[in-house]
């Protein structure tokens, strides 16, 4: 849409590991004809090492399973693009700027606004970070803080466990980092070149199928914004983070909360208040096609306010859900809610069937 609508020549990058690399390739021959060019390149493949000995679980790095191994973050993103080549590229090309998000927020468009603010304010920002305001359903999400005169992103593991309830305080720290970056392409050569990138490194605790207790050493791409010059955090709308990571998220998005106008998911202007619901579904919901089989259509969910279900439960076509609703089917039970149902400020328990006749 931007390439058509200003005859221009933006690529589409993608940043893949050693277990999304394959099946992204496949699903990029579907797009073969479109107007866009798209790029991948794969990022660093890290030994995953044992709590105990603090040795790698891998023997050797050919012949390895790939379990011993793990892409250690999006903080890769510098390192990698740069040895990829595409940064060399791209800068011989004329581009400035990049703009990296996680490929899961649908929210993540190029706006104009900010482009035309890196390139026109008289101070020059080599890295800008979107953030927006804090709900409960962000409490985890990280924070920018002052640190010795420099902008740092500070997350959730970086916290003591006595100040991880300060941390997620919606008064205290009142926005959080959306993985909206506007890095200068420039900036990215020579701080690599110079190696003066600082990160903090997150130590990840994970457990192998196998039992085995192993650690991740971890970067976040925000963690960068100490290394560079100029800067800034600037607070974007809710709807430019708008991340799928869960069906809880995809019931939202494919709910009528939202439109798609030119290729950006938009708020419904019916919606009374900006603030998305939050949306808690059950184990019986995790997997997609799940999740699928127990709506007849999406729910109303244009004056929800927060929705929690656990158990067994099946949707009709045409319900509604306003204010707060809470529907739990213990073991055993099943609630099969009735099309055309309006459920407003309600707890729902128990059993109901509905069965064909």
């Amino acid at each position: 849409q931007l390439n058509r609508a200003y005859g221009c020549d933006v690529p589409l990058v993608l940043m893949n590991s050693f277990n999304t690399h394959e099946e992204t390739e496949k699903i990029l021959q579907k797009y073969s004809h479109v107007s866009v060019k798209i790029y991948t390149f794969n990022q660093s493949k890290y030994p995953r090492l044992d709590r105990e000995t603090l040795l790698p679980v891998a023997k050797s790095i050919e012949g390895s399973d790939n379990s011993c191994w793990y892409p250690p973050g999006h903080g890769d993103i510098y390192q990698s693009f740069y040895q990829s080549g595409l940064l060399d590229q791209f800068i011989e090309q004329g581009k400035e700027y990049m703009f990296l998000s996680n490929i899961d927020n649908l929210g993540a468009t190029v706006d104009l606004y900010i482009l035309k603010y890196l390139l026109n304010d008289k101070i020059k920002h080599e890295f800008i970070m979107e953030v927006t305001d804090k709900t409960r359903a962000d409490i985890k999400g990280g924070t920018l803080i002052q640190y010795q005169g420099k902008l740092r992103l500070l997350e959730i593991a970086q916290v003591p466990k006595e100040n991880v309830d300060e941390f997620k305080s919606v008064s205290k720290f009142r926005i959080f980092n959306t993985n909206n970056l506007w890095v200068n392409l420039p900036a990215i050569k020579r701080i690599i070149e110079d190696k003066t990138l600082q990160m903090e490194i997150i130590v990840n605790h994970k457990t192998m199928d196998d039992g085995l207790n192993v650690i991740q050493l971890e970067t976040a791409s925000g963690a960068a914004i100490q290394s560079f010059e100029g800067a800034q955090g600037i607070n974007v709308p809710r709807r430019r983070f708008l991340p799928v990571k869960t069906t809880s998220d995809l019931l939202l998005v494919m709910s009528n909360l939202f439109t798609l106008n030119r290729g950006n998911l938009v708020m419904n202007a019916q919606r009374s208040f900006p603030a998305v619901p939050l949306v808690k579904l059950g184990t019986s919901f995790i997997k997609v096609k799940d999740f699928l089989s127990r709506f007849q259509s999406i729910p109303d969910c244009l004056e929800l306010d927060s929705l929690t279900v656990s158990g067994d439960v099946t949707f009709g076509k045409s319900v509604s859900l306003r204010g707060t609703v809470i529907i739990i089917a213990n073991h055993g039970d099943r609630i099969d809610i009735p099309t055309g149902a309006i459920l407003e400020n309600k707890i729902v328990s128990g059993n109901l069937r509905i069965l064909d006749h």
